[in-house]
């Protein structure tokens, strides 16, 4: 059995709506994630999908303590790392790192690449100036960046070169696990290959494990390890690629699978699964519905539904939280 690297038990993270100018008031919780339990094994990569607003980005910055937990436990290394004050804290942070989806809105324009690049290093006191100008010689050239680049401003790479450096920046400590949040999103999509086929390499050299945040569920079939799907703050399926794509348990996981486009019209006829449209939109998570969070757009739903929360279950090597199990 492969060895855990980070858990996370009953995780939420609840943001305050207050109301009133000089004496404000809470009176509601934006529930972006809803009490989330899972673990990430080390060298895999788990994707995470569901549509926007779900609480993916969210549950990202929150592992990272980006957005500090509003209960449950993060551990990793068999560490808690939940509470952990900022002076100690510091030394976990640099096995954590994150690619933002905006590649352009995450790297400082007036940074050159080398202070961008070496800014990490710089932070956590790592080498003196030669070492780390070495250190960003080579981590540009393992991420296809021409080295002769390192005087360069953000502006003057294209969107593809500026993610390769986000990717730089997040090795730079050379960290155990990275949270991609949708890498790919804002890339051409003949780039957007080149980028998924440099993660893969670097997990391959580095030994990393990765959370794959993204909408493309395509791209989740090729690089994921496992898939979690979530719906309103909430896990409602966990299962191995393989098994999710050939046979999805919950409906909302069945619906998300209907919507993948097929390039060939021929094939797209002899698809199994047919296009699946859900209707409605997604709640608000300030006012989440009774019961199961997918009842009102869901297809198979009965009473049941609308007034027990279905609990995370195991079905084979699948975790599902759907009342038809």
């Amino acid at each position: 059995m492969s060895e855990i690297l980070l858990q996370t038990i009953n995780l939420k993270k609840y943001f305050p709506v207050k109301r009133g100018v000089f004496f404000q008031k809470t009176i509601a919780n934006l529930k972006a994630v809803d009490g989330i339990s899972l673990d990430i094994q080390r060298g895999e990569t788990l994707g995470l999908v569901g549509e926007s607003g779900c609480g993916k980005s969210t549950l990202g910055r929150t592992i990272m303590r980006l957005y500090e937990p509003t209960s449950g436990t993060i551990l990793f290394d068999n560490k808690d790392i939940t509470t952990l004050p900022e002076h100690t804290f510091r030394s976990y942070r640099k096995n954590i790192q994150m690619i933002f989806q905006d590649p352009y809105a995450s790297l400082n324009p007036r940074m050159t690449v080398e202070s961008i690049i070496a800014e990490p290093l710089k932070t956590h006191r790592v080498g003196d100036h030669t070492e780390r100008r070495k250190k960003v010689f080579e981590l540009m050239d393992i991420v296809g960046l021409n080295p002769s680049y390192i005087r360069r401003y953000p502006h003057e790479f294209s969107g593809g070169q500026r993610q390769r450096i986000g990717i730089a920046r997040a090795l730079a400590l050379n960290p155990k696990l990275i949270i991609a949040d949708e890498p790919i999103s804002s890339l051409d999509v003949s780039i957007q290959a080149q980028i998924i086929n440099l993660l893969i390499e670097l997990q391959i050299y580095y030994d990393l494990s990765y959370i794959f945040i993204t909408h493309a569920l395509s791209v989740v079939q090729h690089i994921s390890t496992r898939v979690a799907v979530m719906y309103l703050g909430k896990i409602v399926e966990l299962a191995p690629t393989h098994e999710l794509f050939k046979q999805p348990l919950h409906p909302y996981t069945e619906a998300l699978i209907s919507a993948i486009p097929v390039p060939d019209p021929q094939r797209e006829k002899e698809r199994k699964t047919k296009r699946i449209i859900l209707k409605g939109d997604i709640p608000s998570p300030l006012h989440p519905p009774q019961g199961c969070s997918f009842h009102t757009r869901c297809p198979k739903k009965f009473d049941r539904c609308e007034v027990e929360e279905p609990r995370l279950q195991q079905i084979g090597n699948t975790k599902v939280a759907c009342h038809l199990y």
